[in-house]
């Protein structure tokens, strides 16, 4: 069977979007096909897969028409995506198929994505923070701040971005903190709301960005400097004015901005580099 794709990346964290509104193309989605498609040698080459289809078509009850059918580069599930989903919106708005803001359905529930231009800003909702964790690259172990961003994030400072090594094999984890797998970051600071980070995701290994990730720095470095307090059960106060970073990733630059009302917003550009079809 012959279908069609696009690829586009989000500051070069790059994915698959696969045209299924209907549900009629690839019914079960299964994880070799997604493996395929990501293969950097003998297939497209992906951080991971988006199928666009309508949220009805998944018997999801959310309040979107278009759903976010996010999947890791080695075919396991995620809740959420910042790049995909800033991605995904252009996608949608580009082909007329949504005007901004656009409502999107993921497994973090619904989202809302504004495409003004090049600047395309994802609302990924209110922040959670847990325990302080640790992560640890062979010998050297770090303390980390466990963050939910709709998906996990265990946030480590570094004094130099070289010390996580080549990231080649995920870092070691609390497994009972992150029974499902763990996005880890490591920061360095670059000047005042201003730090770099690079990261490793479950299930794709290093990437060039990571637009959750970059959110979860972002919350990181903001309590650390004072801004906002952590509370019981993952609650955060947040900080009483709006205050935005700048965090710069492999792939590039990313704005995130943390709300009075205690959101996080995600900005940053989204590109459609290439379409056509496969049988993959």
């Amino acid at each position: 069977m012959t279908y069609s794709f696009l690829k586009g990346h989000g500051t070069e964290n790059d994915f698959v979007l696969l045209p299924d509104h209907d549900g009629e193309v690839h019914g079960e989605l299964t994880p070799q096909r997604v493996a395929a498609l990501c293969d950097r040698r003998a297939g497209i080459g992906g951080d991971g897969v988006l199928r666009v289809i309508r949220t009805r078509a998944l018997g999801e009850q959310q309040d979107a028409e278009w759903f976010m059918d996010y999947r890791n580069s080695d075919g396991s599930l995620s809740e959420m995506c910042g790049n995909g989903i800033r991605l995904f919106a252009r996608h949608l708005v580009d082909e007329g198929l949504a005007t901004s803001p656009v409502r999107i359905g993921t497994r973090d529930g619904v989202k809302v994505v504004t495409v003004e231009g090049d600047r395309i800003t994802a609302d990924l909702g209110v922040p959670r923070a847990y325990d302080d964790t640790e992560v640890a690259v062979g010998d050297r172990r770090w303390p980390a701040q466990h963050l939910d961003m709709g998906n996990p994030h265990a946030v480590a400072f570094v004094d130099d971005l070289d010390d996580a090594g080549d990231l080649l094999r995920a870092p070691e984890h609390d497994q009972d903190a992150y029974p499902h797998g763990v996005n880890v970051e490591f920061v360095v600071r670059r000047g005042p709301r201003h730090v770099a980070m690079r990261v490793h995701e479950r299930g794709s290994g290093e990437t060039r960005s990571c637009g959750t990730g970059a959110c979860a720095v972002m919350v990181a470095s903001a309590l650390a400097d004072g801004a906002g307090e952590r509370g019981a059960d993952g609650a955060l106060t947040p900080p009483e004015a709006e205050l935005t970073y700048r965090v710069d990733v492999p792939g590039g630059e990313l704005a995130v901005t943390w709300t009075p009302d205690n959101h996080v917003l995600l900005t940053g550009p989204a590109l459609v580099v290439a379409r056509g079809e496969t049988d993959l």
